[in-house]
């Protein structure tokens, strides 16, 4: 965003919202006409994005309800939306990508059509093996079988690929199949604003991209109040097979005093252990790399949350730090976890997540 974007979406700002409408390469619609909607995303669902959408029923001499039309911008027959949220800077708009998203549904009603769209990563969700599925190779050509050409696969620089154990099958699940890979490896997917599906390393601090203050341009911040011992744990076992069949693990303590449940604290004397196993670990050091990123990965559940109500801020999405000052802190980094963004004038709402506090 630019500097003049980036000024203007501290404080009640003009916004549009642009939809173009694709199926298979060819473009269906270049502007739907948006009423009201929104898109929300939350890093721990398989699927984390999630739009909505209502649309007039009659607009500019189109009806956009698509019937049983399969080539109609809104049916849902590999119609993929792609959004932009733009920003009034003054003398034009400046356009922020939001991302592709698949239409999963459309009903009409006497005036509008509700649309509802998911991520990218659906694709891969439903589409389940028809046929027990046994990789070879590496990792990387692995996570590329099993999502190519639904999407295409990136792969950050800084991953170590290496070869898959032989001997292993997935039965139905394609997408569990792609997050044990990636669990073993360790990594992390995310589809990225151009639709294509990155594979990197989880990675949890970074620079905050923005304050954010309580009573300030609006901002409200407050405590999540939720706490249970339901599916609490202190450590986590990774556990996989060497050569020669032996069973070998890696343990990761949660040794944070800033975590309610740190080993050694007051929440247990004894290691409550999370139990992770896959035949893709084959050496202990890989077993202990894996519990360390599944303890940070499922710490992201279990940590302090704030929810942040502001004014809407389109170069936000989940992973990205902030500086919160309220609710008693000070400058403190945290990472979004949740986020709920209006295409139409509202409030947005962040859940995000305390870093070392």
């Amino acid at each position: 965003m630019s500097a003049l974007a980036l000024a203007a979406v501290q404080r009640s700002h003009t916004m549009r919202v642009r939809v173009e409408s694709w199926r298979d390469g060819e473009l269906l619609a270049d502007d739907v006409p948006v009423d009201t909607g929104g898109e929300d995303r939350d890093r721990s669902l398989t699927v984390p994005e999630q739009v909505k959408l209502t649309v007039p029923r009659r607009d500019r001499g189109v009806d956009w309800d698509p019937g049983a039309a399969t080539d109609h911008p809104l049916a849902s027959y590999g119609q993929q939306l792609h959004i932009s949220y733009g920003v009034d800077i003054g003398d034009a708009f400046e356009w922020i990508d939001r991302g592709w998203f698949l239409v999963s549904n459309t009903e009409p009603d006497d005036d509008s059509v509700s649309v509802s769209c998911e991520g990218l990563l659906s694709l891969v969700d439903e589409a389940k093996f028809v046929a027990p599925f046994q990789p070879s190779g590496t990792l990387v050509s692995t996570v590329r079988a099993l999502v190519e050409p639904a999407l295409t696969v990136a792969f950050d620089g800084t991953l170590v690929d290496r070869s898959v154990p032989v001997g292993m099958q997935w039965d139905s699940d394609r997408l569990a199949a792609l997050n044990e890979v990636l669990d073993a490896w360790p990594a992390v997917p995310r589809v990225t604003e151009d639709g294509y599906l990155l594979i990197e390393p989880l990675v949890d601090s970074g620079t905050p991209v923005l304050s954010l203050t309580d009573g300030t341009g609006g901002t409200v911040v407050r405590w999540l109040g939720n706490s249970s011992r339901d599916g609490a744990f202190n450590a986590v076992v990774a556990r996989g097979e060497d050569a020669d069949g032996n069973q070998i693990q890696g343990v990761a303590y949660d040794l944070d005093t800033a975590s309610p449940y740190w080993y050694g604290g007051p929440f247990s004397p004894l290691p409550v252990p999370y139990l992770f196993e896959s035949p893709l670990l084959t050496t202990v050091a890989q077993c202990r790399t894996a519990a360390q990123t599944t303890l940070a990965r499922l710490r992201r559940s279990a940590s302090r949350m704030l929810t942040v109500r502001m004014v809407p801020h389109p170069g936000l999405v989940p992973g990205d730090v902030v500086s919160v000052t309220g609710a008693g802190l000070t400058a403190q980094p945290c990472v979004i976890e949740k986020q709920s963004l209006p295409y139409a004038p509202g409030e947005m709402q962040l859940t995000v997540r305390t870093l070392n506090a």
